[in-house]
């Protein structure tokens, strides 16, 4: 991909907050999820969350796009509190952008008009929503694909066709639900240099939540480690694997990132 970058950074350039989460607790059916937790989304960095199953890292990419709302709380985007905004003003007003785990596109259309999609419901003008497309798929690399039905795509072509709608109202928060789920090693690898690439020259706020420790911690600038309902590890990749309560609860004492 001749667009993309091979670099790494390894600290984020803005020491400014975007998103917090303030004092937040949920339930689930009397179950709880989260517990007081605080968590601070800086601008511009690439934050990873990691945690076994269940430990609310879902949880959190609901509470700030406003699928779910947290028992107690509050949720500040942009230095708005958000707790109360329905889930439209929030992609709109704060230009969020979702990558789900699944879906995201619809597979009887082609890559094309699953792009012009979406461009008409965000662009209003016809030469706007063109010059959109075709940036993508020059930065993407879509050219060979343009026609070819959505459900006729690879794993990794679906991917990035999920990743290149999200990007289609400018975001300033990019949230990507395991998006190394059921991938082969080249196209992690693939999805990675874009995630960096996005970092760099669109400015983006960037959170991942994977279950594959090792892919995530080699893209991010931040990790944090969730258990029983809180942050129990947060610093750079070598330092919550150096953790001993994120050894103890998460990675194991044999994990590394080489």
């Amino acid at each position: 991909m001749a667009l993309i970058k091979k670099f790494r950074i390894k600290s984020f350039k803005i020491d400014e907050t975007i998103v917090e989460l303030k004092n937040v607790s949920v339930f689930y059916n009397k179950r709880q999820i989260l517990n007081n937790l605080n968590l601070n989304i800086k601008k511009h960095e690439i934050l990873g969350m990691l945690g076994p199953n269940g430990v609310g890292k879902s949880t959190i990419f609901n509470l700030i796009t406003g699928l779910k709302d947290p028992n107690y709380g509050d949720i500040i985007i942009d230095g708005v509190n958000a707790t109360k905004l329905p889930i439209n003003e929030r992609f709109t007003k704060f230009r969020l952008g979702l990558v789900p785990q699944h879906g995201g596109l619809i597979h009887d259309l082609t890559l094309l008009d699953n792009l012009k999609l979406v461009t008409e419901i965000h662009i209003k003008e016809r030469e706007l929503r063109e010059q959109k497309i075709n940036k993508l798929i020059s930065q993407f690399e879509f050219e060979a694909l343009v026609n070819i039905k959505a459900k006729h795509l690879s794993g990794g072509q679906k991917k990035k066709l999920v990743i290149s709608m999200a990007l289609i109202n400018n975001p300033k928060i990019l949230l990507l639900d395991e998006p190394f789920a059921a991938l082969d090693i080249l196209t992690i690898k693939m999805l990675q240099e874009i995630i960096l690439n996005l970092q760099s020259t669109e400015e983006i706020s960037i959170v991942i939540c994977d279950h594959q420790a090792r892919d995530l911690l080699n893209c991010v600038d931040r990790a944090i480690i969730l258990s029983n309902g809180n942050i129990i590890a947060s610093g750079s990749p070598n330092e919550v694997i150096s953790d001993q309560a994120a050894k103890s609860q998460y990675f194991g004492d044999e994990f590394n990132i080489n």
